[in-house]
């Protein structure tokens, strides 16, 4: 079997986190949720900015809706993406679950500065 170290495991699990985030709530890739939905940012009055999704098209949109808003979901995919990824190119993508667990920490950590 695969042997994978506690810290290259902690690296994993960061690194499908960020990748989580990115794909179901940065502005950055909205162009794939684009085609499914549509998101606007409100801000409510009080600073907090509120985010509401039309939906768009018939089943098919809404399967992908459904999937590309779901955290759990999305989260599933991209854990199974790199883990995949680093048992059989482990050079290759080593580099990117290096950064993208680098960004997962520090957004946790700025998530505890702002309270």
């Amino acid at each position: 079997m695969w042997e994978i170290s506690w810290l290259t495991f902690i690296l994993l699990i960061l690194a499908s986190y960020r990748l989580t985030r990115l794909i179901v709530f940065d502005q950055i890739t909205s162009f794939i949720r684009r085609p499914f939905l549509e998101e606007q940012f409100v801000d409510d009055g009080s600073g907090s900015i509120i985010a509401t999704i039309d939906e768009k098209g018939g089943r098919f949109h809404a399967f992908m809706r459904d999937l590309l808003t779901c955290y759990w979901c999305v989260g599933v995919w991209s854990s199974i993406a790199l883990t995949i990824a680093y048992l059989l190119i482990p050079t290759m993508i080593f580099p990117v679950i290096l950064i993208l667990a680098i960004a997962a920490a520090a957004g946790i950590i700025e998530s505890f500065v702002r309270g």
